[in-house]
């Protein structure tokens, strides 16, 4: 994950407000003949933001306008990326209808705000721009009957750097965007992702997930279940999202997977797992660690530890065997926040990937 940077960071503007502009300056095109450059749009919390339009093309029933988008100081791989909405005249009684130009994905699995078949053009960017061509055609007396069109270029390589493969947006990119703006290190879209993971493992009638807190874990809890792509969570940092969504949206049995590090944090109670957001308490691990028979000096050389992997390197010379009481309690506090919703189990991985601990173990199954 990128570093927050100093100082006050500038917001930026989702792809669906992007698009949502885009659409405004072409409609208005299509029905009076000139692009407005900049065009406004309202955003649904009311922020009038403008936007420059990159081009402005027009042709026999349709019109072209696109917008760079830009997502402020929040490290977003769709930040720069080209946004281009065509629309097109379309016969009477059709109404609107959106479609995915090149760059944008096409939904291929249950469980997402759009259906199997659709455009990755979410509920609300399409509302948006459902707002915009409804207003601009009472204005100008004509009925709404048009095509969408998004395109992003180089949008399908873009996707590979997120979640959409995982999700069954395949192709290329989602339109995305509940309010239209993006709040610079929010982790929303990250958050966001875990969330729609869930809904499509339950759609896809899923009974085991995992959540990893890194590369290594998560090939390592896949490899140890045989858990295909989309039963796995990109949980990152981010336990508590994913707890508090599982208690409300359940799946039979969930493993959390990470390193020990991460999983201390867990353990002692931390839902965000970031170094800038939470913090090892080493003088809470020292009293863990006597607990399960550490020495005096052990104990007194993990309060004064630089890093948790010191604090295993410690455990280790003396044989004592700190991640499976850290697995125990960091299952205990997942066990706490999802409330009984969902079985839980907990594996702590080295940076090898070898197994160093695990509470709640699960049965292992053939791949699902």
């Amino acid at each position: 994950m990128t570093r927050k940077p100093e100082g006050p960071l500038r917001k930026g503007w989702t792809t669906g407000a992007c698009a949502t502009a885009a659409t405004r300056a072409a409609w208005q095109a299509l029905l009076a003949g000139t692009f407005p450059d900049p065009v406004s749009i309202t955003l649904p919390r009311g922020e009038t933001p403008s936007f420059d339009l990159v081009k402005s093309e027009t042709g026999p029933g349709w019109a072209r306008a696109s917008i760079i988008k830009d997502a402020g100081d929040d490290p977003d791989v769709t930040h720069h990326a080209e946004i281009i909405v065509t629309l097109r005249r379309a016969g009477p009684g059709h109404g609107i209808s959106f479609h995915a130009g090149p760059g944008v994905g096409m939904v291929t699995k249950p469980g997402l705000p759009i259906g199997v078949g659709e455009p990755a053009i979410n509920p609300k960017p399409r509302e948006m721009m459902i707002a915009q061509i409804t207003e601009l055609a009472a204005q100008f007396g004509v009925a709404t009957d048009v095509e969408i069109e998004i395109s992003i270029p180089g949008g399908a390589e873009i996707a590979q750097k997120t979640w959409n493969p995982r999700l069954g947006i395949i192709g290329g990119l989602s339109v995305l965007g509940t309010t239209g703006v993006v709040i610079p290190f929010s982790c929303s879209s990250w958050i966001h992702s875990i969330h729609r993971g869930i809904d499509v493992a339950r759609a896809t009638g899923r009974t085991h997930v995992a959540g990893a807190t890194g590369k290594t874990s998560e090939s390592a809890i896949q490899a140890l279940y045989g858990l295909p792509d989309d039963a796995l969570l990109d949980m990152g940092d981010f336990a508590g999202g994913m707890l508090k969504y599982l208690r409300k949206n359940p799946v039979a049995q969930v493993t959390i997977a990470g390193g020990f590090g991460k999983l201390v944090k867990l353990a002692q109670g931390h839902m965000d797992l970031h170094s800038s957001r939470s913090q090892v308490d080493m003088d809470r691990l020292a009293e863990t660690a006597r607990h399960i028979g550490a020495s005096k000096t052990l104990c007194t050389a993990i309060k004064t530890a630089n890093t948790a992997r010191h604090v295993l390197e410690l455990c280790a010379r003396e044989n004592v065997t700190i991640a499976s009481i850290i697995a125990r309690q960091a299952r205990e506090a997942a066990m706490a926040t999802i409330d009984g919703a969902c079985a839980i189990e907990v594996v702590i991985f080295d940076r090898q990937g070898a197994m160093i601990g695990r509470a709640g173990a699960f049965e292992q199954h053939a791949p699902q």
